[in-house]
C-alpha cells in the first residue's frame, strides 16, 4: 500500500507503507523518483533517474509541506 499524500507540478507524494521508521517521503513524476528524508532536516536520501534542477525543486516542495508530510506520517504509521 502506497497512500498518495499530494500531488504538486507533476509530482507524486506518497509514503511507502512495510519501510524504516524514521520520516520520510517518496516522490515520482515521470522522469524519476527520488526518496527524501523529513527530518531532522529535509535531504535527499536516494533518486533514480532526476536531474538536479529537479531534484531541487523537490526538495522546496518537501520543505513547504513538511508539517503537512509529518502529520499525513502520524495518522498514516499510527494505524499499524
Amino acid at each position: 500500500m502506497s497512500p498518495s499524500i499530494f500531488r504538486v507540478k507533476g509530482y507524486r507524494f506518497y509514503f511507502l507503507s512495510n519501510e524504516e521508521e524514521r520520516i520520510h517521503i517518496h516522490v515520482t513524476c515521470e522522469d524519476g523518483e527520488a526518496k527524501f528524508w523529513v527530518e531532522p532536516i529535509v535531504s535527499l536520501a536516494l533518486s533514480h533517474g532526476l536531474n538536479h534542477r529537479k531534484l531541487k525543486e523537490i526538495q522546496k516542495i518537501v520543505e513547504e509541506h513538511k508539517n503537512e508530510i509529518i502529520k499525513a506520517w502520524q495518522r498514516h504509521f499510527s494505524k499499524r
